[in-house]
């Protein structure tokens, strides 16, 4: 018989050290939305100096022809920095999933997935680098029918452009469902009542992209306060791994 007055043996504790396992990913997450944010400011700054054409494929190849190292390096800016928001949705998961694995990890499925998908799909809105291509060829081309060919072709991806995407209002409906989850702790419930703000308006401002503009605008604003916060968030958590709820 076990005597009652004997305590049974204490769990084990974690180390310390496993506490601070994700203190790197948290550091890089949170770098990674701050230049995230920086990089599309620079790409914004780019377009207000010389806003390339959203109609018109022959117009807009004419254009990409007089202002091509701006414009390709404009159309990086748009694309590349796409991959730091999986970055950061890998790491909000890390931080809420104790609170809640199953709806935290379906945000960041979505969330992740629609930021990753956004790099396979050659066109950013406000353009694309194939755009670059065809504006070589219709530069070089010999005569008004092989240029009619290249005019057509760019009219196709301008289309693709003007077209509200699914990826859009996936990411939108990402970062609704991950800030839900951060109403239960961890991170600032402020950030989460913006999260929760920001992906409903997302939602709805890439359905209605075309149609209401207006609200197109303020989504991307509340997006880039969003991520920003998040970032600042994600170091602070960083220096203090061991956080709970």
């Amino acid at each position: 018989m076990t005597d009652p007055a004997v305590s049974p043996p204490a769990p084990p504790q974690a180390p310390a050290a496993a506490r601070n396992d994700w203190r790197r990913l948290y550091f890089w997450a949170g770098l990674g939305a701050v230049l995230f944010v920086a990089l599309l400011v620079l790409a914004l700054v780019l377009d207000f100096l010389a806003p390339p054409p959203v109609h018109g494929g022959a117009e807009t190849l004419e254009f990409i022809a007089r202002h091509k190292e701006s414009y390709t390096a404009e159309q990086l800016l748009w694309t590349l920095p796409n991959i730091l928001p999986v970055l950061v949705f890998v790491a909000l998961f890390v931080a809420l999933a104790p609170l809640d694995r199953g709806l935290a990890l379906l945000a960041t499925v979505i969330g992740a997935l629609s930021w990753g998908l956004v790099l396979a799909i050659p066109v950013t809105s406000r353009g694309s680098t194939v755009l670059v291509y065809l504006s070589d060829r219709y530069a070089a081309a010999a005569d008004d029918g092989e240029r009619l060919r290249y005019a057509t072709a760019a009219e196709a991806v301008i289309a693709e452009n003007n077209t509200p995407a699914a990826a859009g209002m996936l990411s939108a409906l990402g970062i609704l469902l991950i800030s839900v989850v951060m109403l239960k702790g961890v991170l600032p419930r402020a950030l989460a009542w913006v999260g929760i703000a920001t992906g409903a308006l997302g939602v709805a401002a890439e359905a209605l992209r075309h149609a209401a503009p207006g609200f197109y605008w303020a989504y991307g604003v509340l997006l880039w306060v969003w991520f920003v916060w998040a970032g600042i968030a994600l170091l602070r958590l960083g220096k203090d791994p061991g956080r709970r709820p």
